[in-house]
């Protein structure tokens, strides 16, 4: 089990986290956290960003290979 302490900063107390799951879920300072309070626990998990389809497609590189037909393709299934 891990474990953590807190600390009193003005009218706040902060948590130190332990190192191990900091890098097992790739945080930084920074990072968001999502907190939950479940009787007397408190969970925290790491808080993924979900990206817009239109940053997705912005952040494409320009000039990329593309099959041949691909964009005449019709829809299958589940296709946003």
């Amino acid at each position: 089990m891990l474990h953590a302490s807190l600390r009193r900063s003005g009218g706040s107390y902060i948590m130190t986290v332990p190192l191990s799951y900091i890098e097992q879920n790739h945080l930084n300072a920074g990072s968001r956290l999502a907190l939950e309070i479940v009787g007397d626990e408190l969970k925290i998990k790491p808080q993924r960003i979900r990206r817009s389809l239109n940053e997705l497609l912005a952040a494409t590189p320009a000039g990329l290979c593309r099959a041949q037909g691909w964009d005449e393709l019709g829809t299958v299934g589940g296709e946003l």
